[in-house]
């Protein structure tokens, strides 16, 4: 059996508007599309935290996916609510209302049982918080982490400490320019890289992703889809996969952290056909498997 993953990240609830329509008050966050894209490669530990109005029909969720939700706290008050809009271009959205609610509180307390997880992927938290985290755990064969503009703003000293202890940091294009004050992508890839992590991992939405690591560079194309509904948490769901595949390969090495990047946008590709988890919670293994196999296919080329 792959080693345990812990995340780290938020439980909501999300209304959504794109030009293919609308849904209201549906399961969301960074640890839910994480963990329920990770857990068809390996079994996941959640933490988070969810207030009184989170009843078992949520939870019955992450049950249907075997996931360790003993870290998931219910605090007094109503859950992280976040509400957004997307228009024809699905990589632009706007925010529309967010209520942190009891999210605006959250102080991750791991359990003693989750201290010893071989692999750590921390949600886009307070940087202080992700640092946190890490004196909890014992020793973490790997720890992939991902931030947001709002922290590289406003906490970025904070953000360069976490980073010193992370191995891998899972962001976007414009986060990238941001977090190294640099236009060019390559030349941002090697100063984040000098702050601690040996991987960065650049999400580019419908144009793909784009890994650094030392001197190698691998692209990966975003999958050609017919119906695009809701790219919300399709990152997150990435960075499952991802973690997922890299810790059921049961290796960490340039070859393995490849191909889980094909995993990760395997499993973003089943995300945005739905809205919410919709379409990533009623997967089967043939397929991912069978999406894997077209990726491949996509990419394949002979030498000259």
């Amino acid at each position: 059996m792959a080693a345990s993953i812990l995340v780290v990240g938020s439980v909501a609830f999300d209304s959504v508007k794109t030009p293919f329509g609308q849904a209201d008050e549906i399961l969301g966050g960074s640890a839910t599309h994480f963990s329920i894209a990770a857990s068809y490669f390996a079994p996941v530990r959640l933490v988070a935290v969810v207030g009184t109005d989170f009843g078992d029909a949520y939870l019955e969720t992450f049950r249907k996916h075997k996931i360790d939700a003993n870290g998931l706290t219910f605090a007094e008050g109503r859950t992280f609510r976040w509400a957004g809009e997307y228009s024809f271009d699905l990589n632009e959205r706007r925010t529309l209302d967010t209520q942190l609610n009891v999210f605006e509180k959250f102080a991750p307390v791991i359990p003693e049982t989750y201290r010893e997880s071989e692999y750590v992927f921390l949600g886009n938290i307070d940087p202080d918080l992700q640092l946190n985290v890490l004196e909890q755990i014992k020793k973490p064969r790997l720890v992939a982490c991902d931030t947001m503009n709002f922290w590289i703003e406003g906490k970025l000293e904070s953000l360069k400490r976490t980073l010193g202890r992370v191995d891998i940091l899972i962001i976007n294009d414009s986060e990238t320019r941001q977090l190294a004050g640099v236009a060019n992508l390559v030349k941002a890839a090697q100063k984040i890289m000098s702050l601690g992590p040996k991987t960065l991992i650049v999400k580019r939405g419908e144009y793909g992703v784009l890994m650094f690591h030392g001197a190698s560079i691998f692209a990966a194309p975003a999958f050609p889809l017919e119906d695009v509904y809701d790219p919300t948490g399709a990152g997150d769901t990435f960075a499952g996969g991802f973690m997922g595949a890299v810790a059921r390969d049961g290796e960490i090495n340039e070859r393995s952290i490849r191909r889980g990047i094909i995993f990760g946008s395997v499993m973003a590709s089943f995300n945005v056909e739905k809205f919410g988890v919709e379409r990533v919670t009623n997967l089967t293994r043939r397929e991912i498997e069978d999406r894997f196999r077209q990726f491949k296919a996509l990419t394949h080329f002979e030498e000259l």
